[in-house]
């Protein structure tokens, strides 16, 4: 039966973070992004969101080629095509090359429309069966070593069952065993977001005595071969993230032998549906895989949780409660971890109802796109 979607609306909004997020970019503390709104001709609504930055500090992708490509592309594709399914979507999108994110936040909201249509819940849809997942942190880079450890015991206090650290070049090694002395039993994780380079070999040696859980994009965010070679030389699992786009690039990275562990972001490897052939291609090869945050609002974070639920993600992944990061969230109830666990809703779709009033009150700008 084909999905009888009759408009698309882009809500764009500005959201301010609760606190400033720090990597070896930069520092953001507000996040601009767009809502999608797939609606069919029985009125229901299906939500996705867009994840792409500002500027391209992580992909070459932006909020404003977002629009563009959204706009004046992705959309004049779903006029010409009837979807029967949402992984109809990618096919469809298919003549666009890379631009992921734009691509995903389209087709997330076609999963939860989907799913909604269907009365079953998107991680149904998806073939997810858990119902709970484990959730991690993600922390930025801190002012001082002291309020490093205090946030990160707030954390560890809370429950989460990990903790991922950003680390650049001059900010790794020391900072690193200082929390490892103050925390010997918690996993830890670093996130180097490409800020090294081979040259950098000897120093990220040194990290195999601090007992990581892994290492997170040390090298180039396009590479795949060199982190071949870096793994082959240090004991600590290297995890890709900016280098894999696609199941293809999985398959080269599994052959490779670069890595033994991937983040899968919905964003970046351009949709839920290329996201669950990843999942399904590392649970063949015994590869651990983890769901990644954006700072995502509650739209974005609820698709995070859906994804969450398939099998291979083994791994805590960056889903934290709404509070985390928003002093108000865009969706009723807002996301909640207890002990370090989030429950994964049970209702139709995303499973979190749109908070239209806060929707509105972030909302800088709206478009409608009719189908038919």
């Amino acid at each position: 039966m084909t999905l009888q979607i009759r408009q698309i609306k882009l809500h764009r909004l500005k959201m301010m973070l609760n606190n400033p997020f720090t990597t070896s970019f930069g520092s953001m503390q507000e996040k601009e992004f767009f809502i999608t709104e797939a609606i069919d001709a029985n009125g229901i609504r299906g939500f996705g969101e867009s994840v792409a930055f500002i500027s391209p500090w992580y992909t070459e992708e932006t909020v404003e080629t977002t629009h563009h490509m959204i706009k004046d592309f992705l959309i004049p594709l779903l006029r010409e095509n009837d979807i029967q399914h949402p992984n109809d979507v990618k096919e469809v999108f298919k003549p666009v090359k890379r631009n992921n994110m734009a691509k995903a936040a389209l087709e997330g909201a076609i999963w939860d429309l989907y799913a909604k249509s269907e009365t079953i819940t998107l991680s149904e849809a998806l073939g997810g069966n858990k119902k709970e997942i484990d959730v991690g942190i993600s922390i930025g880079i801190q002012p001082t070593i002291d309020d490093l450890l205090q946030k990160i015991d707030h954390h560890i206090n809370q429950g989460f069952k990990r903790i991922k650290l950003k680390i650049k070049p001059g900010h790794d090694y020391e900072m690193l065993r200082q929390v490892r002395q103050h925390f010997p039993d918690t996993p830890i994780m670093a996130d180097a977001n490409s800020a090294y380079t081979l040259q950098d070999i000897d120093q990220l040696q040194k990290l195999d005595e601090l007992d990581l859980m892994m290492i997170e994009q040390p090298l180039a965010h396009d590479d795949i071969v060199d982190h071949a070679k870096l793994q082959a030389a240090i004991q600590t699992p290297i995890c890709l993230d900016e280098s894999i786009h696609s199941l293809e690039d999985v398959q080269k990275a599994i052959e490779l032998n670069s890595c033994r562990i991937i983040n899968v972001k919905i964003g970046r490897v351009g949709g839920l549906s290329e996201a669950k052939q990843i999942h399904d291609l590392c649970r063949e090869n015994t590869i651990d895989i983890w769901c990644g945050g954006m700072l995502e609002a509650g739209v974005g974070r609820a698709h995070n949780i859906a994804l969450t639920t398939l099998p291979q993600f083994v791994l805590p992944g960056d889903t934290a409660g709404s509070s985390q990061y928003w002093e108000k969230d865009i969706i009723k109830p807002e996301v909640v971890v207890n002990d370090g666990m989030i429950t994964v809703p049970d209702k139709p779709g995303i499973g979190f109802e749109i908070d239209d009033e806060a929707l509105e009150r972030f909302t800088i700008s709206k478009e409608t796109f009719y189908l038919c």
